[in-house]
């Protein structure tokens, strides 16, 4: 490896180990000896870490917006049809019941953990706050859920009935055809969710949770299905996001951003994103 700057090189290395970096030099390395290629710099490595960590920062902020939007929607779409705040307690809502008592825990349990005011006010007025039963005072879905992780909502959205009413409503607010979709989706994102508030890399990462191709809406999504590289590259999940995201705020501005810092580092090869040849020709993309 060479070195356009030393100091600057010792500068990184001092706060940034080798063993975080060695993935952002996978490719740089030669197959046979295992040594690295002759025309290799640290600079170009440093190039690839610096756009995977503000990659991650504008997925944080749009994962963030669509977070407090899967929980409205919940929220209200389950309030209003059941008429009742206490519908996550009813286990006729949902497939398994075994996952819905360890959903509807979990929620307590968050919400017992919680820092925020009204959840603290709520477990000191309450007569009884039972974290481990579903006896005792119990919060309404609009105050229980907005403490939710986004894991839980997900793994909540998936064990509802399948293919409901109230399911199916939900996944066609956000522009699909199927709760199927939606549900696959949102376990994907809860992955790459975790990735970042963890700090780990998007380069190179393969996804286990790929999410499924949707049927139609080509002129809003992509001109053909993602291929399975796409699929288990940053770019399958990001994608998902951006689309979620646009139908509940037309004028955000992700797509510009991403682009933006990919056009601060043309020197880094997006591919292995799988941000491959004729991406931006995509609509969601243009």
């Amino acid at each position: 490896m060479h070195f356009h700057n030393e100091q600057l090189a010792k500068e990184y290395l001092s706060r940034i180990s080798y063993f975080r970096l060695k993935y952002f030099w996978i490719d740089m390395l030669d197959k046979d000896s295992g040594n690295f290629k002759e025309d290799t710099y640290f600079e170009d490595v440093i190039d690839r870490y610096e756009l995977d960590k503000s990659f991650r920062r504008i997925m944080f902020d749009a994962i963030e917006t669509l977070e407090v939007g899967i929980r409205t929607r919940i929220i209200s779409t389950f309030s209003l049809s059941t008429g009742t705040g206490l519908w996550y307690l009813d286990n006729r809502l949902f497939e398994n019941k075994h996952y819905h008592k360890e959903f509807v825990l979990k929620l307590k349990y968050e919400f017992g953990r919680s820092t925020d005011p009204y959840a603290r006010d709520f477990i000191r007025e309450s007569k009884i706050w039972d974290e481990l039963s579903f006896e005792g005072d119990n919060p309404d879905a609009w105050m229980i859920i907005e403490t939710a992780s986004f894991g839980t909502l997900s793994k909540m959205y998936k064990n509802l009935k399948a293919q409901s009413s109230l399911q199916s409503a939900i996944a066609k607010e956000f522009g699909l055809n199927s709760s199927k979709e939606l549900s696959s989706w949102l376990e994907s994102i809860s992955v790459l969710r975790n990735m970042i508030a963890h700090h780990s890399r998007l380069w190179y990462k393969v996804f286990a949770k790929k999410p499924v191709n949707i049927k139609g809406y080509h002129e809003k999504w992509l001109n053909q299905d993602m291929t399975d590289n796409q699929r288990k590259r940053t770019f399958g999940v990001v994608s998902c996001v951006l689309y979620l995201v646009n139908s509940l705020d037309p004028k955000n501005n992700i797509k510009e951003q991403i682009i933006k810092i990919f056009s601060l580092h043309p020197k880094v090869p997006i591919y292995m994103l799988g941000f491959t040849d004729g991406w931006r020709e995509n609509p969601i993309w243009k």
